[in-house]
């Protein structure tokens, strides 16, 4: 018979906000095409993810918002080599304005931990 309560591991959730390719430290972006940019930004993503204990294997999912649709191919080619075994689950959204006129930015969660 069952008992009352329930037992389980729980995980800390890493929320990363909106993630472009800008050089570190800087409002540069490190190129002006879609690859570049989408590498830094997930090289910007690898950082942060570091920094607090955790890395790209422990994404559960990634936002990506692109300025263009033009360029999802370019990007997803980029995306892929990131994540080559059981990527995270992926939206991906077509709109203008990012910021400093970046072509990619990436939001991405991930488990806390290595």
């Amino acid at each position: 018979m069952a008992r009352p309560g329930s037992s389980g591991l729980a995980r800390v959730i890493l929320f990363l906000s909106g993630q472009i390719g800008n050089v570190p430290g800087t409002r540069q972006l490190a190129d002006t095409g879609i690859a570049g940019q989408t590498r830094q930004a997930l090289d910007n993503i690898t950082a942060v993810l570091t920094s607090a204990g955790s890395s790209l294997d422990r994404a559960v999912k990634c936002t990506v918002f692109l300025a263009d649709i033009k360029d999802y191919a370019a990007m997803n080619i980029v995306y892929a080599t990131y994540f080559p075994k059981d990527p995270p689950a992926r939206s991906m959204v077509a709109g203008s304005g990012l910021a400093l006129g970046a072509r990619v930015e990436i939001e991405c969660l991930a488990v806390a931990g290595s």
